[in-house]
């Protein structure tokens, strides 16, 4: 487990391995972790590795993106066609 405070920013940053994240031990641990923060109200988030390939995840998630700025665009497009015909 990696931990860490970011104090200027009020929040905590956990990451845990396949292993960790299975451990209940660690996951009873954890509670404390976050009763801890939350009471000086900073943010804990938990950070899990995944069990899929990582650099293809990002370029699907990037061409996912791509898309659907490209779908916005048009579709803005699309709306100021219909409202300067409307006029």
């Amino acid at each position: 487990m990696e931990m860490n405070v970011r104090d200027d920013k009020r929040m905590v940053e956990i990451w845990l391995t396949n292993a960790e994240k299975n451990d209940s031990v660690l996951c009873e641990e954890l509670k404390d972790i976050y009763d801890i923060f939350n009471k000086k109200k900073y943010l804990v988030a938990v950070f899990e590795s995944g069990e899929k390939d990582l650099y293809q995840g990002t370029l699907d998630l990037l061409a996912y993106n791509k898309r659907r700025c490209a779908e916005a665009e048009v579709q803005r497009e699309k709306k100021l066609q219909r409202s300067a015909t409307a006029r």
